[in-house]
């Protein structure tokens, strides 16, 4: 019966944000509400929700002073020169923007921690989408999918998990496991291609005039119909002081030079952008950036990110200090510091929201047991041909497994169990392991990972919009990731 309400649950729960039925905060809190009350339980309703939140209390808590760390960071330009290299990379091109949202995500993931990479890549890569009209689920979808893939290295998380968990050495998982995970980041590049090629045939190509003798992002952007005339806007304009000016002229804004076409990715609500909304995470005159400051902020947060991969201090700790301390250094007055801080409260409060609105999730999902139901009846449904072949079969189930579960119960409560199977028919525990990564490309977009609310709330896309377009090609990542596993014998 638990077993049975466990799936009802989750796949109401997707149904609901999917078809837009439900906002994810509201679906997040009544409907295990109502399925606590279904299962019988619902006089230990309290306690499961308490319990819930009492463990994702330091997520939030990280999530609400890293999201006001990587804001004053980025006011106060720390992150403006990746901006213009990846802007010169792309050169108004949407296939090179897409692929260069993948190759930032992926080079931000070297931190180990996903609301870090998705809050820099989308603030460096969100005005560039909205100005080019390019579709913003494809820009989650492809930065979750790079940062699921980087998700496996040792110091972020799942391997450390694994480790712990069977009790082996996180190198003897992760560095065999190298090549698979290469591969899956190269098929990520090549699907940001592809999906980059799609959203060029959509919305047109923009040319930057004189783009062979000049390299970079002040050039002019300018239709690339044949003809095209008028006054253009330069690259740093049309991203970054559009904030400023009362309204583009007619002539004056880069216009695509295609229609879209039929059969296409849809747009977020809202790709048009208007002055209000601003782009103020590339306005090179904004009056946050403290120039004179930059090396101080840059090894401030090298030193922050050093200490949290060699956890010296808690994370949310090391956050809460960093962030106080770039607001004081940063910004001495008191007023300035309020600002900052109403900045980013919407960032913080939304996110916040979510993650205690999935605590109530996975409390009613722990606390009634319908976890472990659901789990044991996965593994129990394994037919007993499929012994010798655990590995596959690890790799196959941590998809559904690892996005319909937190990592922690996963590794920590069905991961001991699939290994002991496996062992039973002679399969190294280290096959299992390396076989339970595999999962991490298409976890990053579960709706149990507080991050993944840092990027669809960043970059204003309804979460259902996000799980409908990202979960296949996340999916599809998995998978490329455990066949190239088994090709070269790893698993």
């Amino acid at each position: 019966m638990l077993t049975f309400l466990g799936f009802a649950m989750i796949a109401t729960f997707l149904v609901l944000i999917m078809l837009k039925k439900m906002s994810p905060i509201a679906a997040l809190v009544l409907i295990p509400a109502l399925f606590c009350v279904f299962a019988g339980k619902g006089a230990h309703l309290g306690d499961y929700v308490i319990d819930g939140v009492g463990k994702l209390a330091p997520t939030a808590a990280m999530l609400m002073f890293a999201i006001v760390y990587f804001g004053v960071m980025i006011d106060v330009g720390l992150f403006d020169p990746i901006v213009r290299g990846i802007l010169r990379f792309c050169k108004a091109d949407p296939m090179r923007v897409v692929v260069g949202t993948a190759v930032l995500a992926a080079i931000v993931s070297l931190d180990g921690d996903g609301s870090t990479t998705f809050m820099i890549t989308v603030s460096a890569m969100y005005p560039l989408y909205k100005r080019l009209g390019l579709s913003l689920v494809v820009m989650t979808g492809v930065a979750a999918t790079a940062n699921g893939v980087m998700n496996t290295l040792p110091w972020g998380g799942p391997t450390a998990r694994a480790a712990t968990a069977l009790k082996l050495d996180a190198a003897d998982i992760f560095v065999p496991m190298i090549p698979a995970l290469a591969v899956g980041l190269l098929f990520v590049f090549v699907l940001a291609y592809v999906l980059g090629v799609k959203e060029r045939r959509r919305v047109g190509t923009l040319v930057l005039p004189g783009q062979v003798e000049r390299e970079t992002v002040e050039d002019e952007l300018v239709p690339a119909a044949p003809g095209a005339s008028g006054a253009s806007a330069s690259a740093e304009g049309a991203v970054g002081s559009a904030a400023s000016a009362a309204g583009p002229a007619p002539d004056s804004a880069a216009v695509p030079a295609s229609a879209p076409a039929p059969g296409s990715v849809p747009h977020a609500s809202g790709d048009t952008p208007t002055p209000e909304e601003g782009f103020q995470g590339l306005d090179p005159h904004r009056p946050t950036l403290r120039p004179r400051l930059y090396w101080f902020n840059a090894g401030l947060t090298v030193a922050l990110l050093t200490a949290m991969i060699m956890e010296l201090l808690p994370i949310p700790v090391l956050f809460l200090l960093g962030a106080a301390l770039a607001l004081t250094v940063n910004f001495p007055h008191m007023p300035d510091q309020k600002a900052r801080i109403a900045a980013h409260a919407d960032n913080v409060l939304n996110v916040a929201g979510m993650v205690f609105a999935a605590a109530v999730f996975t409390g009613v999902l722990t606390g009634t047991g319908m976890v472990k139901h659901m789990a044991d009846w996965l593994v129990g449904a394994i037919p007993e041909g499929m012994g010798p072949h655990m590995a596959l079969v690890t790799g196959l189930l941590s998809l559904p497994l690892t996005y319909f579960m937190s990592n922690d119960g996963f590794y920590f409560g069905v991961l001991p169990v699939l290994a002991e199977a496996g062992a039973a028919h002679g399969v190294s525990p280290l096959e299992i392991a390396r076989a339970s990564l595999v999962g991490q490309a298409l976890h990053m977009s579960s709706p149990l990972v507080p991050a993944v609310y840092v990027l669809v709330g960043m970059a204003k896309v309804e979460f259902g919009d996000h799980t409908r377009f990202t979960v296949k090609w996340a999916a599809l990542t998995s998978l490329v990731v455990l066949a190239a596993g088994m090709l070269f014998g790893i698993i």
